[in-house]
């Protein structure tokens, strides 16, 4: 289950050292974890990481197919978080030292920056492979924080990007050595800590409005 740890002025949220998966316990204990680094005051950033193969393998299938009497909340309760993200009031970066794919991908793209591991692992949104569409908010998520062209390849070809190739196409900010990742994501954090606060979190929620509303609307369509 993820854990919270602080340096200095940056929380780290790790989220784990398995699949990563959002079961309903794994969100709920992300949500914990974000109203921690939410109440504290003073300079502060968000790191999120991870150990092992898996940032995160996105959306937890195996729950969802013994629970589809609970889909329709399960799914709110995802856009939630990725609403929650997008516009928390300070800065989030994402090390990603393992494979990202779909609903992990796109937590990916709900933080400001993201770093990723150079030389293994892939980014990729695989939901035309499995036949899984996007919902229109995950779709609003994923064009929102990618060039049209990169959007296009990600969402209809399922491309798979490592680290290098993922940088070049804006993906990541930056793609590193393993040993380097977690300083350069807590560099960049570090660095941007003291804008913390309303100010940076009235910018991201009206940047990231039409993206919000939809992820929020309880009436937008799941399918």
């Amino acid at each position: 289950m993820p854990t919270l740890d602080r340096q200095d002025a940056v929380f780290v949220l790790d989220l784990g050292d398995g699949e990563n998966r959002f079961h309903p316990d794994w969100i709920a204990s992300v949500d914990a974890a974000l109203d921690e680094v939410e109440k504290s005051e003073g300079p502060r950033a968000l790191v999120t990481a991870a150990t092992g193969t898996f940032y995160s393998n996105g959306l937890d299938l195996d729950w969802l197919a013994a629970h589809s009497d609970e889909r329709v909340d399960y799914v709110r309760s995802v856009h939630r978080l990725f609403a929650r993200l997008l516009s928390l009031p300070l800065v989030t970066v994402a090390a990603l030292q393992g494979h990202t794919f779909a609903a992990g991908a796109m937590f990916s793209l709900a933080h400001d920056f993201r770093v990723m591991r150079a030389d293994r692992g892939f980014w990729c949104l695989p939901e035309a492979d499995i036949g899984i569409p996007f919902t229109p908010g995950m779709s609003a998520l994923v064009r929102s924080r990618l060039a049209p062209q990169t959007a296009q390849h990600a969402m209809v070809a399922a491309r798979r990007y490592g680290g290098q190739e993922a940088a070049a196409a804006a993906i990541v900010d930056r793609a590193v050595d393993e040993d380097a990742l977690r300083t350069a994501a807590l560099g960049l954090a570090q660095a941007q800590a003291s804008k913390a606060g309303d100010t940076l979190g009235t910018i991201k929620t009206r940047m990231y409005a039409p993206v919000l509303a939809v992820l929020r609307d309880p009436a937008a369509p799941l399918g």
